[in-house]
């Protein structure tokens, strides 16, 4: 069974630092629709807690998270 999440769009935020990849996401996020995947790419470690904490306050969700070596990937679904 093959369970990859395939993202609609891809958002690359690496190189940046808090809070530039939540507020790239939360603009990004508003231009998908409801029920699609954006895929974010980063390279900061606070975007773990950064993301998630955004999830929870903007109603969207982290359906998952990987580390690729240094690469922070981030499957986020729209769900307002």
């Amino acid at each position: 069974m093959n369970d990859a999440i395939v993202p609609d769009q891809t958002l690359d935020v690496k190189g940046l630092s808090c809070p530039m990849p939540i507020v790239k996401l939360a603009s990004a996020i508003k231009k998908i629709e409801i029920g699609q995947i954006i895929e974010v790419l980063a390279t900061d470690p606070g975007s773990v807690p950064d993301i998630a904490a955004w999830s929870k306050t903007s109603g969207n969700e982290v359906l998952k998270h990987k580390k690729d070596g240094k690469v922070l990937k981030f499957y986020v679904a729209r769900r307002k």
